[in-house]
């Protein structure tokens, strides 16, 4: 059916009128729209945009389209309301995610953004009361960087001798070489790693810019941190052990075996080919922190903030940094990352006389 043209007097103009089949998607379509948002934002959002529902539902309030006042409201509910897991209320942070994922509610049913001003005055006035108690919470979280001598420490450690420890220090220090996420990281497959003349080109997918970029993987000067030799290596122990395409990391079990079936009550779970989960990834380079007893709130994104610190105080280009890692131009992120030197190297205090 033709979308309709009705006559509206007052614009002096015919007016397109949309139908149901111009206003509908094929489950095929709403499922591509959702595969561009990553994982974790959308499991994130979906909990948000529930428990704003459940809110509404019980204050007898409309969740979309939400008004201003129900908006305010809200946030200020969730600055005095303990989390059953935490039994705080949420930071910052995780409200602010909470307004995307309302905003984003409305965008996904054609409804205009609510208004946030009221919210946002609420949060700010909960900032300054968090900030004022020298709350935890009040500082934004940051994954403790990862640099060449806490990656020097958390390497000692391991044992390279075994497939599963070679392919930890190839994860760590490719990885960081690459300014990789751990999802980033876990995607790669072995032919994506090709050799060149400076030693390798890895290509990695960066879904948030929505590029391939081909990093070349250099020879490092000391050879217990050089990611080159530590790929090498690991790429010559999955040859070893019939591997020579598929996943580049993958699942090893205690005694050594590459990708071995995994089973939960007698079902096969985990991924056939035996790629490691993002999730795993990330808990290598936290076992590998606790075991070298460091300190700090280590993570999967512990390689990328360590790789913009290091590159930065070595005096690199801001743009050229970016570029490395995939970043998107004027990324705050990275720059709060490279704020981190910038502060004390060119600090006003610098060669004035004191």
């Amino acid at each position: 059916m033709d979308a309709e043209l009705v006559n509206d007097e007052t614009a002096g103009a015919s007016v397109v009128v949309h139908t149901d089949r111009d206003q509908h998607l094929s489950p095929e379509t709403v499922a591509a729209i959702e595969a561009s948002v990553a994982d974790s934002t959308r499991r994130a959002y979906g909990t948000d945009q529930a428990a704003f529902a459940d809110w509404c539902e019980t204050e007898d309030r409309t969740a979309v389209p939400a008004s201003a006042e129900t908006m305010a409201e809200w946030v200020r509910h969730l600055t005095v309301t303990p989390r059953p897991r935490t039994r705080r209320p949420a930071g910052p942070s995780t409200i602010e995610r909470a307004m995307s994922a309302v905003t984003s509610w409305h965008e996904d049913q054609g409804r205009p953004k609510p208004n946030m001003r009221g919210a946002r005055a609420v949060l700010n006035a909960y900032k300054d009361r968090l900030a004022v108690a020298k709350a935890a919470t009040a500082q934004v979280r940051q994954a403790t960087a990862a640099l060449p001598p806490q990656i020097r420490v958390m390497l000692a450690g391991v044992d390279r001798s075994t497939i599963a420890g070679k392919r930890n220090a190839a994860l760590v220090l490719l990885g960081f070489a690459t300014a990789a996420r751990v999802s980033e990281l876990v995607a790669l497959d072995v032919d994506t790693v090709t050799e060149a003349e400076h030693g390798f080109d890895v290509t990695l997918y960066r879904k948030k810019v929505r590029k391939h970029t081909p990093n070349p993987i250099l020879y490092g000067t000391d050879p217990a941190t050089c990611p080159l030799r530590a790929l090498r290596v690991y790429l010559d122990a999955l040859a070893a052990a019939g591997r020579t395409d598929g996943p580049l990391f993958v699942r090893v079990d205690r005694w050594d075996r590459v990708a071995p079936p995994m089973t939960r009550r007698g079902r096969v779970i985990g991924d056939p080919a035996g790629r490691l989960t993002a999730e795993a990834a990330a808990e290598v380079i936290e076992r590998l922190a606790a075991a070298a007893d460091l300190s700090g709130d280590w993570s999967g994104h512990s390689l990328r903030r360590g790789f913009a610190t290091a590159a930065r105080a070595a005096g690199h280009d801001p743009l050229e940094i970016a570029r490395a890692g995939g970043w998107v131009d004027g990324s705050r992120v990275l720059a709060r990352y490279m704020d981190d030197v910038d502060r004390v190297k060119n600090s006003p205090l610098v060669g004035i006389g004191l």
